[in-house]
């Protein structure tokens, strides 16, 4: 793997890192026609070296093999010895009238929406979801189940005027949002972030990695999630490592005053809801930097677009990656592993680093910000194969770690970004929502 794209992206986030970023033996083995293996060295690299910049770190050093686990963790990780299931069955790739769909329904109220929007009965499964979608074009099909508030997609060719567009724009964008005072890092050489308060209000897998990485880092990550709607158990474990996590309703206004003062002394804030919900709210990018001064708001979405809702799987399916992965010519194929949203996880937390070093050296509040479909362009502009390449397979054991969590065993593949003399293991994930909605100390 080469430095090059990941000393470019700090580049564009305004960091000329110290540390030196050693070359790896061997790519990391994530097997595809596009260069995922370059994208996800990258990523990482790119939030590690900032981390070590901070640090006063004199060198990086990654394992590939630690990344590619990393990415595809859903394969490697158990809870009590059992492996969880990445997708539930009315998520997939289903024939339509005149082409392929992918839909998601990995949540419940997902699940329900795209029966509604099929007009299903609740509870139907996979088969009967299959001959629904068989009677429908493909875009109708979307459009039905996106009406009711379901996330479906047609599977799209590749669009690479759309992409050259897309990459004429940052990686991820770093804007300043007004003005405020200075506020000094007060970090160690081991934990870089120490005592910078993070409030994460994300799910899924790209804002909680990104969050994770701060966590690794040494940050105060507070995790606040809607209490009627819980989070994928594994999911939540997979990437609840070092963050205490509690449940607050946002739609009461008691809970919004104890989300406000939670902000009052936070550094940073990731948001991962749709921009609809988060303005109605009052928590916008802009909204929350006018009532707090300071602020560093991280935000990701799936398009760039304000509230069409999507997965990471569901943007591979509709910019053209489900046909450049495909096996046979005839059925869509997918990355092997969640790659957009791990990269973009791991490029937020880069630029939420690059935007607290600048507040600490010139002030201001500050939005970082960046989609899965921006990562999906990236991805489609770097050189691709013919086939995938062959790779060893990964031994695991080496690379895993095991925590009991509420009683039970929970063993996860360790973090992947590293610098010299930083962090080499995460600390464990809290139950779900078990926290109390505060910071530790009442006060700095």
């Amino acid at each position: 793997m080469t430095t090059t794209r990941a000393h470019a992206i700090l580049a564009e986030l305004g960091i000329q890192p110290t540390a030196r970023l050693v070359e790896a033996r061997h790519p990391v083995p994530l097997a595809s026609r596009l260069a995922v293996d370059e994208l996800a060295w990258s990523a990482v690299a790119a939030a590690s070296l900032a981390a070590a910049d901070l640090a006063g770190a004199g060198s990086v050093a990654l394992d590939p093999a630690r990344i590619a686990l990393a990415y595809a963790s859903e394969r490697y990780g158990s809870i009590d010895g059992e492996r969880p299931v990445a997708f539930a069955p009315l998520s997939g790739f289903f024939r339509a009238a005149d082409g392929w769909v992918r839909t998601h329904g990995n949540y419940p109220h997902h699940a329900r929406a795209l029966l509604a929007g099929l007009q299903l009965p609740e509870g139907s499964g996979a088969d009967a979801v299959a001959t629904a979608l068989a009677n429908l074009p493909a875009d109708a099909a979307a459009q039905a189940i996106a009406s009711r508030g379901g996330i479906c997609a047609a599977v799209l060719a590749e669009q690479p005027p759309v992409d050259h567009a897309l990459r004429l724009q940052p990686l991820v964008r770093v804007t300043r949002l007004g003005d405020a005072s200075t506020r000094a890092l007060d970090g160690r050489r081991s934990t870089p972030l120490a005592a910078v308060r993070v409030l994460d209000l994300t799910r899924v897998i790209a804002g909680p990695v990104s969050t994770r990485t701060l966590a690794l880092f040494g940050a105060e990550v507070l995790r606040i999630d809607p209490p009627r709607m819980p989070e994928i158990a594994w999911q939540h474990l997979d990437t609840g490592h070092g963050k205490r996590s509690a449940v607050l309703e946002l739609d009461d206004p008691a809970g919004r005053g104890v989300l406000e003062g939670l902000l009052t002394s936070a550094d940073v804030v990731v948001l991962g809801y749709r921009p609809e919900g988060l303005a109605r709210l009052g928590l916008s990018p802009r909204e929350l930097a006018q009532r707090h001064p300071g602020l560093v708001v991280a935000q990701l979405s799936a398009w760039g677009e304000p509230d069409r809702r999507g997965f990471d799987s569901i943007v591979q399916a509709a910019c053209g990656i489900a046909w450049i992965e495909t096996r046979d010519g005839v059925t869509p194929g997918a990355l092997p592993a969640q790659a957009l949203d791990h990269s973009a996880g791991y490029l937020l937390a880069a630029a939420v680093i690059a935007a607290l070093r600048r507040r600490a050296q010139e002030g201001g509040s500050w939005l970082v910000e960046t989609s899965l479909r921006r990562v999906a362009a990236e991805l489609l502009g770097m050189p691709r194969t013919a086939e995938p390449a062959d790779h060893e397979a990964v031994e695991p054991g080496a690379h895993t770690q095991t925590f009991e969590v509420d009683g039970r065993l929970v063993t996860t593949v360790g973090p992947a970004p590293s610098f010299e003399g930083g962090p080499t293991a995460f600390r464990p994930p809290r139950p779900w929502g078990e926290d109390e909605p505060a910071w530790p100390t009442d006060q700095r």
